[in-house]
Parts: C-alpha cells; structure tokens; sequence
C-alpha cells in the first residue's frame, strides 16, 4: 500500500503565529507508550501533537473532531501539546519523550538527525516549487539572484532558508561567501526584513504568504527556479512508532486523504477558528496561501525517488559545510506500507 507525503498542512498551508514550542517541556510523560492515556480511558493510547493553530488540515481535524475520530479506531486520541513551530526544537522535545509527531522539512530534519535522532520520518510532501524562495521587497534594485552578491540576506541555519539560498547561489554558480547569510528564527524576520536591515529572506510559505500577500515583496527566485528538493515530512518519535504502528499508519491515512481534500478546496482550510486577528490569513494574502496550497503537494509515504532526493540534500549540506559529514537519512526513514 503506497503512502502519503508529511503534512504539508502546517509546513506550508497553514499560516500561523509560530512558537518556539516553549509548552513543549512541560509534557514530558510516558503515558503514550504506557497505553494509558489521561481523559482517554483505560487502553487509549495519547498521542502527543503540536498544536496546528489556525489553518491547515490538523485544525480542522481539531475543530470537527475527525482526526480523534479516525484515531479511535487504532484505539488513539490526540493530546494537543505545545504549537507547530520550527522543527528543530520539536525533534529536541521528540527525543525527550516530549512529543510523538512533528512537521518539517528534509533540510532543518537533516541537521537534526545530525544529533542524536529519537525519531523517524513517515510521511513526503513534493517540494514547494511555488511557495518558497527568496524573497525581496518591491524596488530594491534585486532582479535576479545575482544581484545578491555583496547583500545581506536573511536565513534559519541549517534550515530551509539557509538551503534556499545556498542551493540558488550554486545554481547560479555564485560562491557562497560572496553574499552574507543573517541567520534569524524565522518568527522575528519579518521585522528585519521591512525594515530593510537586510536585502532579502530565503523562506517558505508559512512566512511569505504575509510579506506577498502586502503587496510590498515577491520572490526573485521560487522553489522550481532554484531546483528546491526541500521536501515537508512528517517524523514520530522512534519508540512510539514501534510500540503503535497501527497509530502511526491510522494517522498517515487520515493526513493522506485531508490533504487531498485541502489541495482541491484550499479555502475550507483557512481561518477555521477565527477569521479576524493575527492567525487569520485576509486580503491578498488568502489568495496567495489558496493558490500555493492548490499547487502543492499531498501526504505521502516516503518512495525510492523521494530517498533519492533526500540524499542528494544530505549530500550538499555536507559540501557546503552546513552539516561535518553527509548524514544517512535512509536509516531513519520508515515504510508506512509495511505498518500492521
């Protein structure tokens, strides 16, 4: 049985207010693997998920009740935990045994598995060759990537942003040194940028729809221009997957066929709690998140070109020194087909 690609809902689609996880480290419990969940019931197994905020397909499984509805029958509920932030603080929590499941890209999951890795990845969302790149605002002068020589731009470290822009220098046969990376959380960016203290910002969908949809930026190179192999995954904790495949496998076909339902109907996932205040996605904005959504891909399992792909990210992390050695990423892949 094929499976989907990771829950582009919240790497892409879904517009929030991002958090450094910070609630995160209060849940540390064994109660997953235990099979015993608080409110749950005797024998219901918890399963512990950042907070989807606002948009994308978890929180409309949160509102509607359907995700708990779809778990219960692999004997799961979901503990809502934290929010749906960078991925390098969710593998942290993950290997703590702080948290089950979590979104990101192959890029930020590369240098996390360069640590100590408690988790594995599930699920592949196709890069997102309309909704990443790098961005720069209207009238600055910059019409191509190289025009980024000698300028200042904007990066998470090790994440998607630091990828975007060194993948888009060595497209353009650029040496990387010849443009100054700023590395910043990509919540405290978009200040940065508006001000003008830096030239341009390498991001993804989460955070450009906002600075596009103002009508004030546009992105001088997207995913398909830069050749983005920057796929979305989704990743579980080792020992949980190992103790509840039938969980994971219950949660991977509900992520498979929302996020087919999100690409066909893209504005039923917007906005779902509130339509006014910062989490809600208005104006212009909502037709630049429905139009990426459109375009994107759906939740899948993981497949041999995809692993392809994955290696040949590992493979430029570790010559542009972003990572010490090329990290195997096929070791911690799994096979949701083969999940019973």
């Amino acid at each position: 049985m094929n499976l989907p690609r990771p829950l582009r809902t919240t790497a892409v689609p879904a517009l929030l207010t991002v958090t450094a996880l910070v609630a995160l480290t209060a849940c540390g419990t064994s109660e997953a693997d235990s099979g015993a969940a608080g409110s749950g019931g005797k024998g219901t197994v918890t399963v512990r998920i950042p907070d989807p905020g606002n948009s994308g397909v978890l929180a409309l499984g949160k509102k509607d009740g359907s995700l708990d509805k779809a778990l219960s029958k692999a004997g799961a509920k979901v503990a809502w935990t934290g929010s749906a932030g960078p991925f390098a603080p969710a593998a942290q929590a993950m290997n703590a045994d702080q948290l089950d499941i979590a979104t990101g890209s192959i890029t930020s999951g590369i240098t996390s598995l360069a640590q100590r890795p408690g988790f594995k990845f599930f699920t592949a969302v196709d890069p997102d060759a309309a909704g990443e790149g790098i961005l720069v605002r209207n009238g600055s002068g910059i019409g191509s990537v190289a025009d980024l020589v000698g300028k200042k731009v904007a990066v998470n470290q090790g994440g998607t942003g630091e990828y975007l822009l060194l993948k888009a220098l060595a497209k353009a046969g650029i040496p990387a040194d010849k443009v100054t990376r700023v590395y910043l959380r990509p919540d405290q960016t978009a200040a940065v940028f508006n001000a003008g203290k830096v030239d341009a910002w390498a991001v993804w969908a989460t955070y450009a729809v906002a600075e596009i949809g103002s009508g004030k930026a546009h992105f001088v190179a997207d995913g398909a221009a830069i050749g983005s192999d920057n796929y979305s995954l989704n990743a579980v904790r080792t020992k949980f997957a190992e103790q509840h495949p039938k969980v994971v496998k219950a949660l991977y076909q509900y992520l498979h066929e929302a996020s087919a339902k999100e690409k066909q109907n893209p504005a039923a996932y917007l906005n779902v709690f509130t339509d006014v205040g910062p989490t809600a996605v208005t104006g212009k904005a909502k037709e630049v998140q429905t139009e990426f959504t459109a375009k994107g891909g759906t939740v899948d399992p993981v497949g041999p070109e995809d692993i392809e792909r994955f290696k040949a990210v590992a493979a430029f992390y570790a010559e542009q020194k972003v990572t010490k050695d090329r990290v195997d990423v096929t070791a911690h892949l799994l096979d949701v087909g083969k999940l019973t």
